[in-house]
């Protein structure tokens, strides 16, 4: 049973404490303020409305009681301030009074568990966190009478939680999966249906074979890896075979007491079987000499996609990209405003194939910026054609855009500006890699990043 808000946060305790630790920091003190807005509450209860008309069962009355969304919305906003995880985060509110204090936990209380936050943050996804963000702007815009005179926007890429791909890694990983996914179903429909051979020892020999081979300085170490690639691929596939199997005789028995569970466990050892097809695939490809469309680069994040940016440092780098876009109230040197929520998708898209979705969220808001500022990577006629509606006075594309050298020199520094704000959030806001797997997880977590920035941003204007 999920609540909004929990109970008395002040005990006994409190009375034998020192004032100065009973007093948040200035910064808490100011996020306490914004986030004590009852109205920043009301798209968690909305979604709970909207989830009750689909499944037939409010979450807000059934179940066991779980912790106050205020608690939890707090939680998240300290996880992205400081880049924690979910262990640690819940260890130093645990040992810390002053976060305690702003996370409305009592000290009698135990802090919640670090599963409870983390799947509290898979079921609420990116889009209830994106009304909250919609909210703190408007917010920005009654009280503090914020302006939207400017806005730029440029795009990043937004790491996904995966090592380095190799094919013959994909292949490791995919009979590790598979071998694992099948001893869970055999567990459930008993022996006699059949198994899947643990190939990863076989794999692993393959795997070092190719890294004493490429150490190797000869002409014929590119065949040798290639070779060694394709035996790996056989025996992937081999593996594939034996869980298509297994998944065909499981259903047949998949009825009864427990057979909801057998099928789910069923659905998940084929979905492992339709990755691991994928790499077993791309390998023949790589081996033929074909391109190969659609890389899959990760067994348990399949929606990240290789992305090339021309960056010296990072060539290829593999995740997604999001479009960011930051309204302020003017083109001077250190100009701060808040950030829309982010248009995504997967693969490498162009700027202009985002931009529209940042359009609308400007639209949404109802804010009309005067100028906008675009790195070179947008087209001239497409990228007026979609800011149509919003009817800019000027736009500004960098080293394309005709007009007075002194223009030219402000919106030029104010687009620059962009790339600091991507490293701030990077850096400040946990926007560097996502530690969410899939589009879904991703978009959350970039939504929190984005929510915590604005907050500390509103925090300040108000201070």
């Amino acid at each position: 049973m999920l609540r909004l808000v929990g109970g008395q946060v002040e005990s006994l305790w409190d009375e034998v404490l020192p004032v100065e630790a009973r007093e948040l920091p200035q910064d808490l003190e100011a996020l306490d303020v914004l986030l004590s807005d009852p109205g920043l509450l009301a798209p968690v209860a909305a979604h709970w409305e909207r989830e009750a008309l689909v499944t037939g069962r409010a979450a807000a009355g059934h179940g066991r009681p779980t912790i106050p969304i205020e608690t939890y919305v707090r939680l998240m906003v300290i996880k992205q301030r400081t880049g924690w995880g979910y262990e640690t985060l819940v260890r130093e509110v645990s040992d810390s009074l002053h976060l305690r204090r702003f996370c409305l936990v009592a000290l009698g209380e135990r802090v919640p568990d670090e599963s409870t936050v983390r799947k509290l943050t898979r079921r609420l996804g990116g889009e209830v966190v994106d009304e909250l963000t919609r909210l703190v702007i408007e917010k920005a815009a009654r009280e503090t009478r914020f302006r939207a005179r400017a806005v730029r926007i440029d795009s990043t890429v937004i790491e996904a939680d995966i090592r380095y791909p190799t094919d013959a890694g994909l292949t490791l990983d995919g009979a590790r999966v598979l071998a694992r996914e099948a001893r869970k179903v055999i567990a459930l429909v008993g022996q006699g249906a059949g198994r899947v051979q643990d190939r990863t020892r076989a794999l692993g020999r393959r795997l070092r074979a190719m890294s004493r081979t490429v150490g190797r300085r000869t002409g014929e170490r590119k065949q040798e890896v290639l070779a060694l690639t394709e035996e790996s691929g056989k025996l992937l596939a081999r593996s594939i075979g034996e869980a298509r199997r297994l998944a065909a005789k499981a259903r047949r028995r998949a009825r009864g007491r427990g057979a909801r569970a057998k099928l789910v466990a069923i659905k998940r050892l084929e979905e492992m079987a339709d990755r691991a097809e994928r790499v077993a695939s791309q390998i023949k490809l790589r081996v033929a000499g074909k391109p190969i469309p659609d890389r899959l680069v990760s067994i348990f994040d399949p929606d990240a996609r290789p992305i090339r940016k021309g960056k010296l440092g990072k060539p290829n780098e593999f995740g997604y990209v999001a479009q960011i876009c930051e309204v302020t109230q003017n083109t001077k040197r250190g100009a701060r405003g808040f950030i829309v929520p982010a248009a995504s998708s997967t693969g490498n898209p162009h700027e202009n194939t985002l931009l529209p979705g940042t359009v609308n969220e400007l639209q949404r808001l109802g804010l009309r910026p005067r100028e906008v500022a675009l790195d070179g990577g947008f087209a001239t006629g497409p990228t007026a054609e979609t800011l149509t509606d919003l009817q800019p006075e000027r736009v500004f594309i960098a080293g394309r855009q005709p007009g007075s050298r002194k223009t030219q020199r402000r919106l030029g520094r104010y687009r620059t500006g962009a790339e600091g704000r991507i490293s701030h959030l990077k850096r400040g806001y946990g926007m560097r890699r996502s530690r969410l797997k899939g589009k879904d997880g991703m978009q959350a977590w970039n939504a929190w990043g984005i929510l915590a920035y604005n907050l500390d941003t509103l925090a300040i204007r108000t201070a």
